[in-house]
């Protein structure tokens, strides 16, 4: 069982940057490969972002490569998204969750093992 937590969103002005975390309990944490997905309203669930287990492996959505990094630290059970140059179209519930998967399939699938509560992101000014 791995429960997740996630943190950090908020409002910010395009060209901002904001940094989610997701915090996960549960001794198996480290076996999943974890990812961010994000939904807009009207629009449907779409994943942003997938690291492996071990981190070494990192895939990410075409709209936002370049622009966001997902890392992990398996020592403290955590995942983060460091956004930055923000846009209006960023602007969705952003969920932390985790699979037994590669990232690639991750980041097409619409589902997964565990998800976190979500966090809202919006970029306005």
């Amino acid at each position: 069982q791995v429960q997740l937590v996630e943190s950090g969103g908020g409002l910010v002005q395009p060209g901002g940057s904001l940094r989610l975390s997701c915090a996960g309990s549960g001794r198996l944490f480290a076996d999943y490969s974890m990812a961010w997905f994000r939904q807009a309203p009207g629009k449907e669930r779409e994943g942003v972002g997938a690291i492996s287990a071990t981190g070494a492996v990192a895939n990410y959505h075409h709209s936002v490569e370049g622009r966001f990094t997902i890392s992990r630290d398996n020592t403290k059970n955590s995942v983060y998204l460091q956004m930055n140059s923000l846009k209006p179209e960023d602007t969705a519930v952003y969920y932390c969750a985790a699979s037994r998967t590669t990232t690639r399939a991750f980041l097409r699938q619409n589902s997964a093992d565990y998800w976190g509560q979500g966090t809202q992101v919006t970029v306005s000014s």
